[in-house]
């Protein structure tokens, strides 16, 4: 699993949720490090989100790759509701209880999300599938998987990064999460 690169609103720590925002320049540049890094081993499939900043990611990754892409819907990023474009200052200050309308749940992501490693999985069994997604989706994969150990709410994901699952004797379990080895601006531990 890769998260998308970096957007204008990830720099400025706003919520996108599902507002479509483009790869800035950073972004772009670490889709083509991942590009590097996936290259060095076998892949069947590209799956993505529909939002932007995922889809860019894939086809700058895909460009040495040159998979089969596929658009799933399950993959679009948790809708955070009426504090999209917000930044944190501003959530705790029009949302100082947490709540915040038209907001996906959680338990609705979780659901959805795995719904599709579901399909990815009956779909593609014994391939190797590259998926690009989002932060929170990526994150409820991991926690759903880890039984809440990682994942949601306890690991920021850098965008760019590369989480690794696996499906041995019909149980997922978790390789590794949240690697930036592959990308220029951290140094060998994860550090900028």
């Amino acid at each position: 699993m890769v998260r998308h690169g970096e957007t204008d609103w990830n720099l400025a720590g706003k919520l996108q949720g599902r507002t479509d925002i483009p790869l800035n320049q950073t972004g772009i540049k670490q889709a083509k490090e991942c590009s590097m890094f996936l290259s060095k081993s076998n892949w069947d499939v590209i799956i993505t989100s529909p939002l932007k900043r995922a889809k860019q990611t894939a086809e700058i990754i895909n460009v040495k790759l040159k998979l089969p892409t596929l658009t799933m819907e399950e993959f679009l990023e948790r809708g955070y509701g009426d504090a999209e474009g917000m930044d944190r200052e501003e959530r705790f200050h029009k949302f100082p209880g947490g709540i915040i309308p038209n907001q996906e749940n959680m338990g609705s992501l979780e659901q959805r999300v795995m719904e599709g490693i579901k399909r990815v999985d009956k779909r593609f069994r014994n391939k190797k599938v590259l998926l690009v997604a989002h932060g929170a989706v990526i994150n409820s994969i991991l926690a759903t998987i880890s039984d809440g150990k990682i994942g949601s709410g306890k690991t920021k994901l850098k965008n760019a990064c590369v989480s690794n699952i696996h499906f041995p004797e019909n149980e997922w379990k978790i390789k590794n999460y949240n690697q930036v080895t592959h990308l220029s601006q951290y140094d060998g531990n994860g550090r900028i």
